[in-house]
């Protein structure tokens, strides 16, 4: 068995149903909440490579926790612009460094999936386009000032303030929040028909 168990959204659910989620993510979290199904977490023994790909990272992330018989979630998210991966600033000269290179553009929103099962494994890959409009210096000394770029793939969540930077987006919100759903949906219908209550 991987780490131990951090917290609990199991909605009442019997324990053979909960999938073990290899992320301490609160934005994951609540997403899998939202969908209504049942897991754990298990804060991953994993460490990422700057630049990585998500899918690999997001199979690193589920092959280092145990799900005792229980599917398992990992789950990686990268901002690309214009061929260049945006991960997490190092600091808030950095937050505007990828705020500046996103405004007026259409970047990508990538997510790496891997759903872990005992002799199976799915891995797959989600791409959202999410077009920023032309932000003015104003636009970005307010957001840099709320906080909400620190720790955040290229240097915004979508969810808060960051929606304000946003002009438009094409594919699947949530996954620019950090779990791609509908995918994740459509794995759990195909794997486990009516389990999860899809399919």
């Amino acid at each position: 068995m991987g780490p131990a168990l951090a917290r609990r959204g199991d909605l009442g659910c019997p324990e053979a149903r909960l999938i073990v989620l290899a992320s301490t993510s609160p934005q994951r979290s609540a997403i899998l909440r939202q969908l209504g199904i049942p897991f754990e977490v298990v804060a991953p023994a994993y460490d990422e490579a700057p630049d990585g790909d998500p899918v690999e990272h997001a199979a690193g992330k589920a092959r280092s926790v145990g799900g005792a018989g229980r599917p398992v979630l990992g789950v990686d998210t990268v901002v690309r612009c214009g061929g260049v991966q945006l991960g997490k600033p190092f600091g808030e000269l950095d937050a505007r460094r990828m705020l500046e290179a996103l405004s007026g553009t259409t970047h990508q929103v990538v997510s790496g999936l891997c759903l872990l099962g005992e002799g199976w494994e799915e891995l797959r890959v989600e791409t959202t386009h999410v077009r920023f409009r032309e932000l003015a210096s104003g636009d970005i000394d307010r957001y840099l000032a709320s906080g909400e770029w620190e720790r955040r793939a290229g240097a915004y969540a979508i969810q808060g303030l960051g929606a304000s930077l946003v002009e438009r987006i094409e594919g699947d919100y949530l996954n620019v929040v950090g779990l791609p759903g509908s995918l994740l949906v459509g794995l759990l219908a195909a794997r486990f028909p009516g389990e999860y209550g899809f399919g």
